[in-house]
């Protein structure tokens, strides 16, 4: 669903019978008249007169619909206030794909199966998540291990794994050949007892 919103702050004056000026500060969008086909402005909200502005409203206004737009839009639009935009963008990860293999590895047990052979063996290194992070990256965009540790880094969100070493890789693939055996016993009676 697409909206098409024109909305725009106007300024119009009006002129005292003294002759002096005042000015208003408005919310309006333009809008088509349906009898006479012509653009009109419609006042959605008047904020008053322009020397009574509480110009701090319009700023939380301002930012608050910059949550809205791009990052970088929301920068330029602030810094034309004069402020200083509190966030800073570092870059955006996906996350749909490894999010739904993450689910099917908990749905089959396998995170289970990981974790409670690596208790017997005292790892201090995240060995069920690099070993999620290598199956993900060889199903959704297959890299070498370097390429895995920007790939995870830059690329794509793995829950519980902001970034990888390659040498840690190295450590998880260590362990699953040691329990190769045991990881495939485990993980056959988890998927046989889902699939009665």
């Amino acid at each position: 669903m697409c909206y098409n919103v024109g909305m725009y702050i106007r300024t119009p004056t009006r002129k005292n019978k003294d002759g002096t000026k005042v000015q208003y500060v408005q919310l309006a969008h333009n809008y088509r008249d349906p009898e006479t086909k012509t653009p009109k402005a419609k006042v959605l909200y008047s904020f008053g007169r322009r020397e009574d502005v509480d110009v701090e409203a319009l700023k939380r206004l301002v930012k608050s619909i910059c949550r809205f737009l791009e990052p970088e839009d929301a920068k330029e639009a602030t810094e034309e206030l004069g402020e200083d935009w509190p966030f800073e963008y570092l870059g955006s990860k996906q996350v749909g794909a490894a999010w739904l293999l993450d689910e099917m590895w908990e749905k089959f047990g396998i995170g289970k199966v990981l974790e409670k052979l690596l208790k017997k063996r005292k790892y201090r290194l995240p060995i069920e998540r690099l070993l999620f992070a290598m199956i993900a990256n060889r199903a959704l965009e297959p890299k070498s291990k370097l390429g895995i540790e920007a790939w995870v880094k830059d690329s794509y969100f793995i829950n519980e794994l902001p970034e990888v070493e390659v040498h840690q890789l190295y450590q998880a693939m260590d362990f699953l050949l040691e329990a190769e055996e045991e990881i495939q016993k485990e993980v056959f009676f988890q998927v046989a007892h889902l699939f009665n």
